[in-house]
């Protein structure tokens, strides 16, 4: 067991060190294993000054390799900008300046929005919001979903009344 833990480990040593008394040397050099996706998405996604300084410094060595992550990283944190500080009225340069570059996974995204344009500014924009009225219909769709096959309408408006 000792052996098998020491060589998946065996990559993390620096060149040149000794598993065990007597075993012959790593050869060639050790590189860090890359961040998981999941990892590089959560350092575009967050604002910049709310970064350690490893978090803050991994990503900039990550875009200077990726030129269209690192346009993909401007154009989502302008957005999240937009969403923050409700300023709907930056939507249609936004979607302009998507289109220009080359991000397909935006331009889907852009697409989705133009369907609704409209809407999406008054969302971004207007100070009032929906969100309670979402949160009950999502609560009872959870209650039907749960429910499901066992009674009828009237135990789900008892649960949903009395909940």
């Amino acid at each position: 067991m000792g052996r098998d833990r020491a060589a998946r480990l065996s990559g993390q040593l620096p060149a040149g060190s000794r598993l065990f008394p007597g075993e012959t040397t790593l050869s060639g050099p050790v590189t860090a294993r890359p961040p998981s996706p999941r990892v590089v998405a959560g350092w575009i996604l967050r604002r910049p000054e709310t970064l350690n300084e490893t978090e803050h410094l991994s990503p900039k060595a990550i875009l200077v390799h990726c030129p269209e992550l690192d346009a993909l990283t401007g154009r989502v944190r302008s957005f999240g900008q937009m969403l923050t500080e409700r300023q709907g009225e930056r939507l249609p340069q936004w979607l302009d300046a998507v289109r220009r570059d080359d991000l397909p996974g935006l331009h889907t995204l852009a697409a989705g929005i133009d369907r609704d344009r409209d809407a999406v500014i008054a969302g971004l924009t207007l100070p009032w919001s929906s969100g309670v009225v979402e949160g009950h219909v999502n609560r009872i769709k959870m209650l039907k979903r749960q429910m499901f096959g066992r009674a009828g309408f009237a135990l789900l408006r008892k649960r949903v009344l009395l909940a």
